[in-house]
């Protein structure tokens, strides 16, 4: 599936064309599965972190991957249609009513309170079945899942009987800074958790747990980011291939001249006679306003590779555009209907992230519909 598109805008018709390395993510799952040395699921939340459930999913499966994390029951049932036997969780809790839904789906929810835990267990009860899902024990969070005390108690509560408890995990806080206390809190509380419930597989790693000095692996790890290309190690070289490719396309060429100004609100003034370049990509498309530049930020702000040079934006990000200074392009470089590049190329998603004050998570999950989109590799 070499270069295959999907969706219904044509390359030409595109303010900006978004390729996804299929390759690339089942290679970093490997990669993961190999560093985690046990079990490695994937969390495809927000559409596979903005890659698509319906092409991503396929090339795990196809790696060897058969456990998926999602937020959403109606992610899980778009998993489902392409991974017919997968094990499929749903990490923000179980709504009210969703039973049958998830029995019919053979989707199993995380329970994170103990009403929840009475709502599965009465639902399981009432269909005569044992039907599996997994609890959601808080360590550090203080989002979701129940407190400590009363994951230490579940031992000793009946309800937990009525149904298969195929899975005890927690989130962690701060993974990706290794240095930082409240990891070690974190393992040490699940570890005991652990102990006051043997035998039930368990699943603490993230992405930057899965590199965690200390970590111990446990039955499952359950990485995110990481496969989609973002550093799971932040203090250290990236470990995982690039994922996503962003090309915008050039729309219009002009000059603004010594003290003129660009963009809203007249943020941004031009130092000298300087040549701009304006894109079709803008807030609309998932790219942050913030990334946009001013007179205090331009060497912070959000930048393009234009003829393999770093070119800062100027002005502010607008909805449908923004504008780049190429005055260092040499003129016959640069072009109407050229390409520059938003994402690769030696502009990392991480990158991209912290110039827009923002992180790669969010450039990421907020990859906009108006691109024409590519799919390379994939199974086949």
């Amino acid at each position: 599936m070499q270069g295959s598109q999907t969706g219904l805008i044509p390359d030409a018709e595109a303010g900006a064309v978004l390729t996804i390395d299929l390759d690339a993510i089942a290679a970093n799952w490997r990669t993961l599965r190999e560093r985690a040395g046990t079990d490695t699921a994937a969390v495809v939340k927000a559409d596979a972190y903005g890659t698509g459930i319906e092409k991503t999913v396929p090339a795990l499966l196809d790696a060897g991957c058969r456990v998926f994390f999602v937020a959403h029951l109606s992610e899980a049932k778009r998993v489902r249609a392409v991974a017919t036997e997968a094990t499929i969780y749903v990490l923000n809790g179980f709504p009210h009513g969703t039973g049958p839904t998830y029995a019919n789906h053979d989707i199993r929810p995380v329970l994170g309170s103990l009403e929840e835990i009475e709502e599965w267990a009465a639902f399981c009860r009432s269909q005569g079945a044992r039907l599996p899902a997994a609890i959601h024990v808080d360590t550090g969070m203080h989002r979701l899942g129940l407190p400590l005390v009363e994951g230490l108690s579940l031992s000793n509560d009946a309800r937990i009987k009525d149904f298969d408890l195929a899975l005890l995990m927690s989130h962690l806080v701060s993974a990706e800074e290794p240095e930082n206390q409240i990891n070690a809190r974190q393992i040490a509380a699940f570890t005991a958790l652990r102990g006051a419930m043997p035998g039930i597989p368990c699943s603490l790693a993230n992405s930057s747990g899965t590199f965690l000095k200390g970590m111990q692996a446990f039955e499952l790890a359950r990485p995110g980011y990481a496969l989609y290309g973002g550093n799971p190690t932040p203090h250290l070289s990236n470990p995982m291939k690039p994922v996503a490719h962003l090309d915008a396309r050039v729309i219009q060429l002009r000059y603004a001249l010594a003290g003129e100004t660009a963009g809203y609100n007249a943020a941004w003034t031009a130092p000298s006679r300087r040549r701009l370049a304006t894109i079709s990509v803008g807030y609309a498309d998932g790219y942050p306003r913030s990334a946009g530049s001013t007179n205090t930020n331009v060497g912070d702000a959000g930048i393009a590779i234009v003829a393999g040079r770093r070119c800062p934006f100027v002005g502010r990000v607008s909805m449908d555009l923004i504008i780049i200074d190429v005055t260092d392009v040499p003129e016959h470089e640069i072009h109407r209907g050229d390409i520059v590049t938003l994402i690769g190329t030696n502009l990392t998603i991480d990158e991209v992230g912290r110039r827009a004050g923002t992180i790669g998570y969010e450039i990421l999950t907020s990859l906009g519909r108006r691109y024409a989109r590519h799919y390379r590799g994939g199974p086949r």
